[in-house]
């Protein structure tokens, strides 16, 4: 019998009561409906230190996410577009992942802006996993104007976004699917 797929949500905020937070619950409702088994790792319960800050290596919290990183066969980042690039949040958050825990997986990105799109932050996002030797998916989401794509209750107003999301998740089950370790 085939062990579940599983994938790992990262979000570039600090919480998940942002637009990427709200982004990665979006598409791990959708994983779940095909089966997947989603984690999430969660900055505000469990702060992973600054790489190289005093006692940052024997950190738990380091510990706890190398190991969920380690058990998952597909990861997914969230993250906000800062001057041009990803969130601190998220660089640490890669920064904190290794060869061991990324070898051969799958990554897909969003990213949400407050303006006109455009790909810098998931160009970036893409570079760091393939230097820990992760493999991208095709497909990737740029939510720009992000204070517009929300209804009151969450739910993302434009259909046509819907359905990126949705081929953006298909994406991601298919890879993993054919490049499990």
């Amino acid at each position: 019998m085939t062990r579940q797929l599983k994938m790992m949500g990262i979000c570039g905020t600090y919480g998940l009561d942002s637009a990427n937070g709200r982004m990665l619950e979006i598409v791990s409702e959708l994983l779940k409906e095909q089966g997947i088994e989603w984690l999430v790792w969660d900055n505000k319960l469990n702060p992973l230190p600054f790489v190289g800050e005093d006692g940052c290596w024997d950190h738990p919290n380091v510990k706890k996410y190398k190991e969920m990183a380690s058990s998952a066969d597909a990861f997914v980042l969230s993250s906000p577009e800062y001057h041009g690039t990803m969130s601190g949040v998220m660089k640490n958050s890669l920064d904190w992942l290794s060869f061991d825990q990324t070898t051969g997986k799958i990554f897909g990105f969003i990213s949400t802006l407050g303006g006109q799109a455009n790909t810098t932050t998931l160009n970036h996002m893409r570079v760091v996993a393939r230097w820990i030797h992760g493999v991208s998916i095709p497909e990737q989401l740029v939510i720009a104007k992000v204070k517009t794509v929300f209804d009151d209750k969450g739910n993302i107003i434009d259909e046509d976004l819907n359905i990126r999301i949705q081929k953006f998740v298909d994406s991601m089950v298919l890879h993993a699917s054919k490049l499990r370790i």
